[in-house]
């Protein structure tokens, strides 16, 4: 539990003050190293995902140009190895189509010989086009110029997605062309499977920007070559591009495109930066988390060191304070006994005159000239009084000046009965002024190992607070001594207000007091505490409001005390 100095305006500065050095000498050291390695991670990753990317793509490239290759190949082995006559017959190109059929899983469609003016002479298919002209087709006019052709993808007669493979051939000098038209399900499944992540897909487009695919997910590249995703006006060197830029949605998208087929089509893939790098930033989430919680938990251990720290600074202030008040009130009690010392000695001397003077009138009346006076009788009782009265003057100054000189705290065997007897006499004045009695209830104790002038302290301390609770209502006091488990015990029971128990468990606190500002330093009860405590012993506290309050302290008979 911190104590209440703690929060004191210069404690606070100083906990703050020990706060902020210790978060800062752990967080600026963890912060530049965090960053550097996140720093550093974050461009490896990166790094290692376009890298991982533009190998995808590269190795789909040369699957789909293989793909494309390998279809361009077959045709030209059926146009080197058979004839026009051959192929021209439609029930020997349908034995071939069912052969490529059987070999190639269903990825030819159908075979076509073409003549030299375009006409479709010889078909073999699913579709009626055994006199189709594609003299006007692209596709024809190409494959007329450079021999072969893949071309693109398109609607045609049949009103579905596809393209052409050809290959053109001479029939002594006449050309003729063997063509086939590839499954697009099977080639767009090529593409369709280059898949990454929740956003990652692929498509091609031509040099026109037309799709020749058909992307999972919505795709509009712009109009332009290549979809702008190529600098056309710049010398094309690379097969392999990447870059980052805002995709359709706004959101920042990795793409990364490879040219196809004789830099004809290009593959194009792309995937959102967020869903490229989800592990990169759950690593990061969690790393800002373990940063959060290890930071909380700085915290708590700073402000814990922190509290702990000044609160055992406030209590070295607290105890140099009492310490000097100590040294004060030693001072003034030291004050006191050299007065007190002087004024037993000035008591005494005329009370001591007095004593001697009423023996001598006492002697004198004694003579026989007065013997017949009749109030010799009052005389001699007067005379006794006198006598007795300043006896017990003596005996009072007597203790006075023992209690005086014992500033000390010389360890001895005391009674402690004796010492109640004391403090009853050196407190029945006040207490008889306050409407207070005395009472004793004193058993036959053995001596103990203490400090008499202690003794004293604590006795009067009890019964000096005793008296003043009850300065108004009056009441009464009583010692009580008895011994219990090899333990000297004494109750100082008084029948005052009684202390709440909402303060009772802080009486024995330094400097805690319910005496007004300057009649009191809250250290009597705490000075007591000390002293009990260093004779091995205990001092206990009971109360009740309106009833009373006993003070219980307990002294081993054999004390360890040196």
């Amino acid at each position: 539990m911190w104590r209440k100095s703690v929060r004191a305006p210069y404690y606070k500065h100083l906990i703050r003050n020990m706060i902020f050095t210790i978060l800062g000498v752990s967080f600026i050291p963890v912060f530049l190293v965090s960053w550097t390695i996140y720093y550093a991670f974050a461009n490896a990753y990166h790094e290692k995902i376009n890298a991982h990317l533009v190998t995808l793509v590269e190795n789909h490239k040369r699957q789909i140009d293989a793909f494309l290759n390998a279809r361009l190949a077959d045709i030209l082995f059926l146009s080197e190895n058979f004839t026009f006559a051959q192929l021209n017959d439609s029930e020997f190109l349908q034995a071939k189509l069912l052969s490529l059929k059987n070999n190639y899983a269903g990825v030819f469609v159908d075979l076509g010989v073409v003549d030299a003016d375009g006409n479709q002479v010889a078909y073999a298919g699913p579709f009626k086009l055994s006199r189709v002209r594609y003299a006007d087709a692209p596709w024809y006019q190409i494959v007329m110029k450079n021999q072969v052709v893949i071309s693109d993808v398109f609607l045609g007669l049949r009103g579905f997605p596809h393209f052409i493979v050809a290959v053109k051939r001479f029939d002594g000098d006449r050309p003729w062309i063997l063509r086939a038209t590839i499954d697009f399900i099977a080639f767009n499944n090529l593409v369709e499977n280059i898949r990454i992540g929740k956003t990652g897909f692929a498509a091609i487009v031509n040099k026109k920007g037309e799709l020749q695919t058909k992307p999972r997910f919505q795709f509009n590249p712009a109009e332009g070559c290549f979809g702008r995703f190529i600098d056309c006006d710049q010398p094309i060197t690379r097969e392999i591009y990447s870059e980052e830029r805002p995709g359709e949605g706004g959101d920042m998208t990795i793409y990364v495109s490879a040219l196809l087929k004789n830099k004809e089509w290009l593959l194009v893939y792309q995937q959102k930066v967020s869903d490229a790098l989800a592990d990169q930033r759950f690593a990061q989430r969690l790393s800002l988390i373990i940063f959060a919680v290890g930071g909380a938990g700085i915290l708590a251990m700073a402000l814990l060191l922190s509290l702990r720290m000044v609160n055992r600074i406030a209590t070295a202030d607290q105890e140099k304070e009492m310490m000097n008040k100590q040294v004060i009130e030693s001072g003034k009690l030291a004050s006191l006994g050299e007065l007190a010392t002087g004024v037993a000695h000035e008591i005494n001397n005329p009370v001591a005159i007095m004593v001697e003077e009423a023996g001598w009138i006492e002697d004198i009346l004694t003579e026989k000239e007065f013997g017949g006076n009749p109030h010799m009788d009052e005389l001699h009782r007067a005379l006794k009084q006198i006598n007795t009265q300043g006896k017990r003057c003596k005996e009072i100054t007597t203790k006075l000046l023992s209690f005086a000189r014992g500033s000390g705290s010389t360890i001895g065997m005391v009674q402690l009965n004796e010492i109640i007897e004391e403090v009853m006499v050196l407190s029945a004045q006040r207490a008889k002024y306050a409407n207070i009695e005395l009472h004793s209830a004193l058993s036959n104790l053995p001596e103990i190992k203490a400090s008499e002038t202690e003794m004293h302290q604590v006795l009067l301390n009890l019964v000096n607070n005793a008296i003043y609770a009850m300065e108004k209502s009056g009441g009464a006091i009583e010692f009580k001594t008895f011994q219990r488990d090899e333990k000297v015990v004494v109750e100082v029971a008084d029948t005052g207000p009684g202390i709440p128990e909402a303060i009772l468990g802080r009486i024995f606190d330094p400097f805690f007091t319910t005496k007004p500002v300057g009649q009191g330093t809250g250290l009597g009860l705490s000075i007591c505490y000390g002293i009990i405590r260093k004779m091995d012993g205990d001092i206990q506290v009971k109360s009740t409001v309106g009833k009373g309050t006993t003070f219980t302290i307990m002294i081993p008979v054999r004390s360890g005390l040196v």
